[in-house]
C-alpha cells in the first residue's frame, strides 16, 4: 500500500540576495514585501535545497515518487545532480518518480521562479503573485501496480455520478500502472451498495441520496484498489456527490431540480504577514467564516486553491466556481499556459461534488492590445471546446470586466456569463446596477447573467456619520451591500453573485485606504480576527443563525446631535434601550433597522429581541476625531490597481 512521507523540515532556502536560510515548508518569500505596496516585491528565481535518507522500500515490487502541491510560479527540480522535471504553473500539484535515481543519502534542489514574463499565468493582475513552495512536498512510496501519478498531478481515478430517477448509476475510470481494478462504493455509514472489476464501470444505484448543497451536503465513497497477484497494491478513498443541475436564464441556478439561488463570496486564499504559505488550519478558519455568513456559493478566484479546500466545500455544500489564472492580459507565448493549466484543474478536481463550472478567463479584455484580441478570443473558444470535450458534465462561466460590454464577443463564448462591476464605488450611482442587469437580460434574455465581483473598500477604522463613496469607511461599505442585496432580490434571474471578497488580501500595487499593498473589499480583515459590519448583514439575510448585531461599533466617538444606531438581524423586531430605558422598537423586513437617537455624553446602548442582545457605548465627541477620516495624501490613488 502507498505511503507518504512529508518533506517539511530543514530546507535551506537561498533568496535573490544570495543569503541562505533554514526554512520550512510550506514557504514564500513574499509574505512580507508582497503585502507593503509600491509594487516592488521581489520577483526572481530562487533556490531550495533539502537532503533526506532513502525511504525504505523494495526496489522489485515499489517505486518511488516526488509530490509537490503548488510552487509558484515556474517550478525546475534536480535530484542527486540530474534534471528531473520542471512545472509551468503555481497552482497545481505535479509529480516525478525518482525511483531509479534514489541513493542512501539523497540531495533534491527545487527553484522557483515567479519572475515577469510572457508566457506563464498570471502576469498582471490585482493581487500579489508570491513566490515559493508554498503547499507541501512530499514522498510516495507505492507499489509497482498503482493508480496512475504521472497524469496531470491527478489521482488516476474519475467518478461521474448520474442521477436517473430516484437513484443513480456511477461509472469509474481508472489509469493504472499495472494490476485489475476494484471498486466499491459505500454509503456514509460505510455500508457496501456495489462493487465492480475493471478500469471503466459503471455501478447502479437504486435510491441515491442527492448531494444538496448546504442544507444536504451527502457524501459517497468510492473505494477503489489495485488488486496484483491476488493481493491489494493500492487503494484510494475519493468521496463524491450525486447531483444534477442547469442553469434557467428565467429563475437561475437549478440544483436537483429545484431552484437555488446561488449567493455567496468570492475568495483569496492569503493571509497577513504568512501570504500564500498557509496550513490546514487557516483552511478550516475561512470556511468556518464563510459558512457562519450563510454562503452556499464561493467563487475560488483566481487559480486553483489546494486540494484541502475543494474537500471543505464539498462537506460543507458549498457551489464552487473554480477557474484558472488566465487573467487581465492575453499573451500570445501564454496560450499552451492557459491549456495546460486548465487539464489541471480539470483533472485534479474532477470528483468533486462541489464544482459546478470551470472559468475560463477573468477581466481578461482589461489589458489586452487590440492586435491581440483576435487571438485572444480563438484562445477562449480553444479553451471553452477543450473544458467541454473533457468534462461535459460541467458547465463553462467567464468573468468579465466593467468596461467590457454587454455586445463584447468575448462575453458570448462560454455557456453562462458574469460580469466583474463596482458600480457604486469606482463609479458613481448605486442605481446603475438595476440599469445594467435588466439592459443585459432584455437584449440576451436567453444568457444567463451573474455577478462574479462586487463590492467596495471598508476600514474597520474609519467611520462617518453620513458615508460617500470612496471615503473607505466601514459604513459607506456597509451602505453598498445593503442597496445590492435589494438589487439582486429584484433579479431573481441572475444565476449567482458572489461578493468580493470574502477577506482583505494583498495586491502590493495598491495604496488605498491608509494601507498600502492591500484591497479591503474584504467582510473580514486580512488576519481574520475583524468581521465587518457588511459581514452581519449578509449574514442576516443568508444565515439560519438567530442573532442581532449593533453596527458601528468602533464609531464610539461622535459628534453627531442626533446619532444613528443601526442594527442588522436574523429577526423581525428589534427594540432599542438606551442607557437604560426602552426607546423603540422597530420592525423590518430587510433585516435592517435604524433608530435616530439624541446625543449625549455616553449612551449605552442595547438592540433585543427575546433572548437574543448586543451592547454597544457611545461618546460625544466635539468634532469628528481625525482617527475616523481618511488622510489625504498628494499623489492619492483614486480608482483600483489599474
Amino acid at each position: 500500500m502507498r505511503q507518504k512521507i512529508d518533506l517539511l523540515q530543514g530546507w535551506q532556502f537561498t533568496g535573490l540576495d544570495g543569503q541562505t536560510t533554514t526554512v520550512s515548508i510550506p514557504h514564500t518569500w513574499n509574505n512580507i514585501d508582497g503585502q507593503d505596496g509600491g509594487n516592488d516585491y521581489k520577483r526572481g528565481t530562487c533556490r531550495y535545497e533539502t537532503a533526506f535518507a532513502q525511504p525504505a522500500f523494495d526496489a522489485e515490487t515499489q517505486e518511488v515518487w516526488l509530490e509537490f502541491d503548488g510552487v509558484n510560479s515556474s517550478a525546475t527540480v534536480t535530484f542527486n545532480g540530474q534534471a528531473l522535471c520542471s512545472h509551468d504553473g503555481g497552482y497545481a500539484t505535479f509529480r516525478a518518480e525518482i525511483t531509479g535515481l534514489l541513493q542512501e543519502e539523497n540531495a533534491l534542489v527545487v527553484t522557483a521562479d515567479n519572475s515577469v514574463n510572457d508566457r506563464i499565468y498570471p502576469q498582471k493582475a490585482d493581487f500579489t503573485f508570491y513566490g515559493g513552495i508554498y503547499r507541501g512536498v512530499r514522498l510516495l512510496v507505492v507499489n509497482k501496480a498503482h493508480f496512475a501519478l504521472d497524469y496531470l498531478g491527478s489521482c488516476g481515478v474519475r467518478v461521474t455520478a448520474t442521477p436517473e430517477g430516484k437513484g443513480a448509476k456511477v461509472r469509474v475510470q481508472s489509469r493504472v500502472s499495472g494490476g485489475d481494478v476494484v471498486i466499491t462504493l459505500k454509503d456514509h455509514k460505510d455500508r457496501v451498495l456495489g462493487t465492480a472489476n475493471g478500469t471503466d464501470v459503471t455501478i447502479e444505484l437504486e435510491k441515491a441520496h442527492r448531494w444538496h448543497g448546504v442544507e444536504d451536503p451527502y457524501l459517497y465513497t468510492c473505494h477503489a484498489e489495485v488488486v496484483a497477484d491476488g493481493v491489494v497494491t493500492d487503494a484510494l478513498d475519493i468521496p463524491f456527490g450525486v447531483r444534477s443541475f442547469r442553469v434557467d436564464p428565467k429563475i437561475g441556478f437549478v440544483l436537483n431540480d429545484k431552484p437555488y439561488p446561488l449567493h455567496g463570496v468570492s475568495r483569496h486564499q492569503d493571509r497577513k504577514g504568512l501570504g500564500n504559505a498557509i496550513i490546514r488550519e487557516h483552511h478550516d478558519e475561512d470556511m468556518k467564516l464563510i459558512a457562519e455568513m450563510g454562503c452556499n456559493t464561493v467563487r475560488l478566484a483566481h487559480y486553483q486553491h489546494d486540494q484541502y479546500f475543494y474537500d471543505l466545500c464539498d462537506r460543507y455544500g458549498m457551489v464552487v466556481w473554480a477557474e484558472i489564472p488566465y487573467i487581465s492580459e492575453h499573451m500570445v507565448n501564454g496560450r499552451e499556459n492557459t491549456i495546460s493549466q486548465m487539464k489541471e484543474l480539470i483533472e485534479q478536481n474532477y470528483n468533486h461534488a462541489c464544482i459546478v463550472c470551470w472559468g475560463v478567463s477573468n477581466e481578461i479584455t482589461i489589458s489586452t492590445k487590440r492586435a491581440e484580441k483576435k487571438d485572444m478570443l480563438d484562445n477562449h473558444h480553444v479553451l471553452n471546446d477543450l473544458i467541454h470535450q473533457t468534462d461535459p458534465t460541467r458547465f463553462t462561466t467567464l468573468a468579465c470586466y466593467a468596461m467590457c460590454g454587454p455586445f463584447n464577443p468575448v462575453a458570448h463564448i462560454t455557456d453562462v456569463v458574469s460580469w466583474n462591476l463596482y458600480l457604486g464605488w469606482y463609479v458613481p450611482g448605486l442605481f446603475l446596477n438595476d440599469l445594467w442587469i435588466s439592459f443585459f437580460h432584455l437584449c440576451y434574455p436567453k444568457t444567463p447573467l451573474g455577478y462574479s465581483e462586487y463590492g467596495a473598500e471598508g476600514m474597520p477604522n474609519l467611520h462617518s456619520s453620513h458615508p460617500r463613496r470612496n471615503d473607505h469607511t466601514e459604513e459607506y461599505q456597509a451602505k453598498y451591500h445593503e442597496f445590492m442585496v435589494k438589487c439582486f432580490k429584484r433579479h431573481p434571474y441572475m444565476w449567482s453573485t458572489h461578493v468580493w471578497n470574502m477577506f482583505d488580501f494583498a495586491a502590493d500595487a495598491r495604496d488605498q485606504g491608509g494601507e498600502p499593498g492591500m484591497n479591503h473589499k474584504g467582510l473580514v480583515t486580512f488576519d481574520r480576527k475583524v468581521k465587518k459590519d457588511s459581514f452581519y448583514l449578509y449574514k442576516a439575510n443568508w444565515s439560519k443563525e438567530q442573532f442581532v448585531h449593533i453596527c458601528s461599533k468602533r464609531y464610539a466617538e461622535r459628534a453627531d446631535k442626533v446619532t444613528k444606531i443601526k442594527v442588522y438581524s436574523t429577526e423581525k423586531k428589534i427594540t432599542l434601550i438606551v442607557n437604560g430605558k426602552t426607546f423603540d422598537t422597530k420592525e423590518s423586513d430587510d433585516h435592517v433597522f435604524t433608530f435616530k437617537v439624541p446625543m449625549e455624553d455616553v449612551l449605552k446602548v442595547e438592540a433585543v429581541c427575546g433572548r437574543l442582545k448586543d451592547t454597544a457605548t457611545f461618546t460625544r465627541a466635539e468634532k469628528l476625531p481625525e482617527k475616523y477620516i481618511l488622510p489625504k495624501k498628494k499623489n492619492k490613488q483614486k480608482s483600483n490597481w489599474v
